[in-house]
């Protein structure tokens, strides 16, 4: 259809042209006929403007900007086209990957193996290990309890030797000191004391090698972890805080007390 609007506007085109080329050549030279065809001429013309027209086709501004835009528009398209299919290639290629981890670990049993092993080796060395410390605490509690047992077995049988020990000190102290050894003029009182006084060394020979110690002497400092004061005294020429009378010994079983010596303290000034 271009090509035959194209045509007509050239023989139009030429036939103007040749009408005008022959008014001018007519009115100059006298001759009646504007465009004679018989000669050629006017073929001549219009086959050269048919020839131009061929060799530039004809084509709007309506139709450029119309081609343009629609080849903008096709281009953008294309481009999201593929924009589109790039992401919908590397969302699949995600989800393929997932779905393949998630299928490895729920379908491979080996690992679900190793791990439920794992987790039974660590439950059964903790057990162990609980099970060792236990058993060391019980062992050190038994060795303490049997040195405990046999280093205070004899506490009870103890306790009760010591009022014999006490009553023998005091028969000592009963007999006046000029004739405890006055064998010539008081020979039965003499050897009294002599008894008693040999008893009384025995008593106390046979309570050490059994860890039982006997304490409490005047002028020692007074301390309540050992000594309990029974009273308060002031006195001169004696230091303030030291034990000034004895009542009763104290004694310590395996330097444990199991009883307290009963003193009367210097007073502090």
């Amino acid at each position: 259809v271009k090509g035959a609007m194209i045509s007509s506007n050239a023989r139009r085109l030429a036939s103007r042209h040749a009408a005008r080329v022959a008014s001018s050549s007519g009115s100059s030279a006298g001759i009646s006929n504007p465009l004679n065809l018989r000669d050629g001429g006017g073929w001549a013309i219009l086959s050269e403007a048919a020839s131009r027209s061929r060799r530039v086709p004809y084509c709007s501004s309506e139709s450029r900007t119309f081609s343009s835009s629609s080849s903008n528009n096709s281009s953008n398209e294309d481009s999201k086209d593929a924009k589109n299919t790039q992401n919908e290639h590397t969302t699949d290629d995600n989800t393929d990957d997932t779905t393949d981890d998630d299928n490895e670990e729920q379908e491979d049993p080996l690992l679900l193996k190793i791990s439920a092993l794992e987790t039974s080796q660590k439950e059964l060395k903790d057990q162990l290990l609980r099970s060792l410390a236990e058993q060391e605490n019980i062992r050190m509690i038994a060795r303490r309890d049997v040195s405990s047992a046999s280093s205070f077995a004899t506490t009870k049988m103890s306790k009760s030797l010591l009022d014999v020990s006490d009553n023998l000190e005091r028969a000592l102290g009963a007999v006046p000191d000029d004739v405890r050894y006055d064998k010539a003029n008081h020979p039965v009182l003499a050897s009294l004391y002599e008894g008693i006084e040999m008893t009384e060394k025995q008593l106390i020979k046979s309570f050490t090698s059994n860890g039982l110690i006997k304490y409490g002497e005047v002028g020692d400092v007074f301390d309540p972890n050992l000594h309990d004061a029974m009273f308060e005294y002031e006195e001169e020429g004696k230091e303030g805080g030291t034990v000034g009378q004895v009542m009763k010994k104290g004694f310590k079983l395996n330097e444990r007390v199991i009883r307290p010596a009963q003193v009367g303290t210097i007073k502090k000034k």
